[in-house]
């Protein structure tokens, strides 16, 4: 019998052993550690090497992205998804309302990360979800910013796993014609459900919406090739400049995705700041 117990224990604690990356438990997985990050003008990028201070200043007071120069790059949040669940030895970020089963999201600091973590301040790996405009805003695009601002937009906002940072009523001045949106591919899905919602109380008002990045996304409105231009980040201060004003319709997560074969379940903000650096690039250096 005690020879029984001790097995069950033993295979209790090889279990546990496995259920985080560093700190008390350790892993056995020797495999190099497959970085991914977005690609330059990504907003989650941008997002992401801010909150975990990959970003840092020089001597001359710039800011510069230190992202493993040997990390793969994809450009849009489904490619990052596809990639990560192709490779067990992968780790890369996407937006928290993107996230599927086809991932895993890893704990940060011992925070999950969910809606409710990012709502009470335990999980701090969020960002704003931005549209911009440019100069008078025309009667049409006004229409649908009130629409997104209301507490019918902010129900879409949440029912789509974001969190809605306004809310109010919303009367339609039932405009016509059309509407050019483009960014972000971190806000696009969101628009996209949001612009559904619309349309069925105004289906007058032709949406499209051009998925991209963020830096194209304001770029393309600072040159007038769309009325709305969507940034998963804040907007710089050049784009501020050029007169980009910005209006926060959500808050989102970013979630630290890996394989679903990947047997860590949790890091902290400096192991992944380290990995993202290139300073930690095999699976089991994480629990040294």
């Amino acid at each position: 019998m005690k020879k029984i117990i001790a097995a069950i224990l033993s295979g209790v604690l090889c279990l546990t052993a496995f259920t985080a990356c560093g700190g008390e438990t350790t892993t056995d997985n020797d495999k190099p550690i497959t970085v991914i990050s977005r690609e330059e003008g990504s907003g989650t990028r941008g997002a992401f090497v801010e909150l975990f201070a990959i970003e840092q200043k020089n001597e001359a007071g710039e800011k510069i992205d230190n992202t493993y120069i040997g990390a793969d790059i994809t450009n849009s949040t489904s490619v990052m998804m596809t990639s990560v669940s192709s490779n067990p030895n992968a780790i890369g970020y996407i937006s928290l309302g993107s996230l599927n089963d086809t991932v895993m999201a890893l704990n940060i600091d011992g925070a999950a990360a969910s809606i409710a973590n990012i709502k009470d301040g335990s999980y701090k790996i969020a960002r704003p979800f931005n549209v911009a405009t440019m100069g008078n805003i025309q009667p049409d695009v006004l229409d649908l910013l009130n629409f997104i601002a209301s507490d019918a937009g902010a129900r879409v906002i949440e029912e789509a796993g974001y969190i809605a940072v306004t809310g109010g009523q919303y009367t339609s001045n039932r405009p016509s014609g059309k509407i050019v949106i483009a960014g972000s591919s971190s806000v696009s899905p969101l628009i996209t459900k949001l612009k559904e919602a619309y349309a069925v109380i105004n289906p007058a008002l032709t949406i499209e919406v051009q998925t991209s990045d963020s830096t194209t996304g304001i770029n393309s409105l600072l040159d007038g090739i769309c009325d709305l231009g969507l940034a998963s980040r804040g907007l710089k201060g050049s784009e501020l400049a050029k007169g980009a004003r910005p209006t926060v319709i959500a808050m989102d997560g970013i979630a630290v995705i890996v394989n679903n074969e990947n047997t860590c379940q949790s890091l902290s903000s400096e192991e992944v700041q380290k990995i993202f650096m290139g300073e930690l690039t095999k699976w089991n250096e994480l629990a040294k």
